[in-house]
């Protein structure tokens, strides 16, 4: 029983190590002077491992490590992965190189790759009779072509920028045919709310006969000449308001003390036209002067009286400046296009003709 049991773990101890192991390989045992190998090194180790490649090797004089690549790991199966690093080296000194091995780290624990061995090459150059393997070398006459060689390339450079010149000639004779199209802005005087208002009131004034006998009409044309005045005053729609409303609207912009007049000119007004009140004649001068007192108190004297206004263009007027527009942007990208071509040929022919 104790003999099987050492078997067992001999057999375990010996499986362990086989599968945990480090080999090295080398791209070339042979090499030029001036050139470069890899040695590949390659751990087996189990995915759970870390493995650590050395960052700098020890290796003899006249070798370089270039640079040190490190593969991503391979799956071998069986929860085991194989990791690579390439050293790049390179040498100049023709000899024959001993590498020794390559420590590397399995989870804390070294192990040492095989031995290498690297020879360095040199070419043999006869450098005292050079001349009899290498004579001097008279000058040849190329034929020239138009398809392969520097000048088929002017040639047909030379053809691409005649013709965005001549579709450049085109577009512009198209465009000076294309007559454009000018919009007349026509400037509009406007009367400020104010003077429209105090022009209504001076109306009413002047029919204070008629209107005194007919006190629906005359409260109406005032409230109605009230509302315009704040619906272009203020901006909102008065017009479709209630006298409340109104009143409301305007406490947020104006002093509330100010409109105390006006609400009762529009509660008189509601009174007259829909309850049939009865109003005497200074009752109907005070609320005139109500409605004067709020108009100037209100009014803005630095509005504009003019507004510009620009006609509305038919349709195949918008579309004949538009394609005016792209006309232009064409024509100015084939112009920039052909001056850079001609500058480019120009400068291509002078090096092509100076060497």
């Amino acid at each position: 029983m104790i003999i099987i049991t050492m078997l067992i773990i001999c057999h375990l101890s010996f499986s362990s190590a086989w599968a945990q192991r480090v080999e090295s390989k080398i791209s070339s045992m042979e090499m030029l002077v001036g050139e470069q190998v890899a040695i590949t090194v390659t751990a087996h180790a189990k995915d759970t491992a870390r493995v650590e490649f050395p960052r700098s090797l020890l290796i003899p004089n006249g070798i370089e490590v270039l640079e040190a690549i490190e593969e991503p790991p391979v799956d071998e199966g069986n929860g085991m992965v194989a990791r690579r690093c390439n050293y790049i080296l390179t040498s100049f000194a023709d000899t024959l190189y001993p590498l020794p091995p390559i420590p590397v780290k399995i989870s804390g624990k070294e192990y040492q790759t095989n031995q290498l061995a690297l020879q360095v090459l040199t070419v043999d150059v006869d450098t005292t009779n050079f001349e009899k393997y290498y004579g001097p070398k008279t000058i040849q006459e190329l034929p020239m072509s138009w398809t392969d060689d520097e000048w088929g390339k002017a040639l047909w450079l030379s053809f691409l920028a005649v013709a965005l010149l001549l579709i450049c000639l085109w577009l512009m004779m198209r465009l000076k045919s294309n007559k454009p199209i000018i919009a007349h802005i026509r400037i509009i005087k406007r009367v400020p709310p104010h003077q429209k208002a105090m022009k209504a009131i001076d109306e009413i004034k002047a029919e204070r006969m008629v209107t005194a006998e007919n006190p629906k009409e005359y409260y109406t044309r005032l409230t109605d000449t009230l509302r315009q005045y704040i619906n272009e005053r203020y901006g909102f729609n008065a017009m479709e308001m209630t006298s409340s409303e109104i009143i409301d609207r305007l406490m947020k912009t104006d002093d509330p003390k100010s409109l105390d007049e006006l609400r009762q000119l529009f509660t008189t007004a509601d009174l007259v036209k829909f309850a049939k009140y009865s109003t005497l004649i200074n009752e109907n001068d005070a609320n005139l002067v109500s409605a004067i007192d709020f108009i100037n108190q209100t009014k803005q004297e630095n509005m504009p009286t003019e507004e510009i206004v620009k006609p509305e263009l038919t349709e195949e007027q918008v579309q004949s400046r538009k394609m005016r527009k792209v006309l232009i942007a064409v024509i100015t990208v084939l112009s920039v296009a052909v001056v850079a071509l001609l500058a480019y040929l120009a400068w291509f022919m002078y090096d092509l003709l100076l060497y």
